[in-house]
């Protein structure tokens, strides 16, 4: 039996972006059991894949002492393949009988799918990122999104503000996408976010007819906030770990972007697309720019832009 260590990002969208690696390695290591160690918040992305043998949360300590804990974790099973995305001196610390894969800065300007894709000399034609569910998680998003009409998913808030387009746009939007002559006519809108992206969410769940409205802001684990997202028709929200999730699930996916770079982290997959502020990244930034307090940076984003960007990729996704 052989045995392999992934060790990933604390952020949800980042592991996200690594999972097509670890998914490729599976693939090409038949029988291998994994032990996976990363962030307590991107720890359930990893609970159903079937070759988990281990899941490590890595609670963050002052002066690095959450990498000690890790290593005393697995430094005592000698290891096939050890892959580091997180840059540390891990790797060359424990017994490895095969390769060690840790990420480079040499890959810093890829796509982080594709420096992920680097590690194993596929950076051209990376491994799709992927989700992981059980048969409880699916069962449990048949519920929350039960057979009908079509269902455009939203994502309106995002990990820091200046991220986020305005949730009256939001609403605006999805009244164009779901009018009679919209992409999706009639279509229920499950919205998705964290417990603390309510409020975002509420202003524009108030402008939805109740029956055709799935709140689900606060309610779901990830493994079932992505069987909930393969039962939609379209996703469109925020630079976020949810619109990476949506990539990963396949359906059609469009991201929004302003103070954040899309040739890093634009949303990944053959129905992912994204649109951004006319303004260009290197000139959106004010001076004195703090991401956890300037307040949006998305309002060159006009709604007609993003309702086009929806029709083209929704077209294209259907032929």
């Amino acid at each position: 039996m052989s045995r392999l260590l992934f060790v990933t990002s604390t952020r949800i969208g980042d592991a996200v972006l690594s999972s097509g690696l670890l998914a490729h390695l599976v693939g090409v290591m038949p029988g291998v059991r994994v032990t996976v160690a990363c962030g307590p918040l991107a720890a359930p992305l990893f609970s159903g894949l079937p070759e988990l043998e281990r899941l490590i949360i890595m609670d963050k300590r002052r002066w690095g002492g959450h990498w000690l804990d890790l290593w005393r974790q697995v430094a005592t099973t000698r290891w096939d393949v050890v892959v580091d995305l997180r840059r540390s001196a891990l790797a060359w610390c424990l017994p490895v009988v095969g390769r060690r894969l840790v990420s480079s800065r040499d890959t810093a300007a890829l796509h982080r799918v594709r420096a992920a894709g680097a590690l194993v000399g596929l950076a051209d034609d990376p491994p799709l990122p992927v989700l992981w569910t059980t048969g409880e998680d699916e069962q449990e998003a048949c519920q929350l999104i039960p057979e009908g009409l079509p269902v455009l998913a939203v994502g309106p808030a995002a990990n820091w503000p200046a991220k986020i387009w305005r949730a009256e746009r939001f609403a605006e939007l999805v009244a164009r996408l779901t009018a009679p002559d919209g992409i999706l006519p009639g279509a229920r809108v499950a919205l998705f976010g964290a417990p603390d992206e309510r409020h975002q969410a509420e202003q524009v769940a108030r402008t939805l007819p109740s029956d055709r409205c799935l709140d689900l802001v606060g309610r779901l684990s990830l493994p079932v906030a992505a069987a909930c997202l393969r039962r939609c028709s379209f996703y469109v929200g925020n630079d976020s770990a949810l619109m990476h999730m949506a990539a990963a699930a396949g359906i059609p996916t469009l991201g929004l972007f302003g103070p954040s770079d899309e040739c890093l982290y634009g949303p990944w997959g053959p129905n992912a697309a994204f649109v951004r502020t006319p303004e260009t990244l290197q000139t959106i930034y004010p001076p004195g720019f703090d991401h956890r307090k300037t307040g949006t940076l998305m309002d060159g984003l006009a709604v007609e832009s993003v309702f086009d960007a929806a029709c083209q990729l929704w077209r294209r996704t259907r032929s």
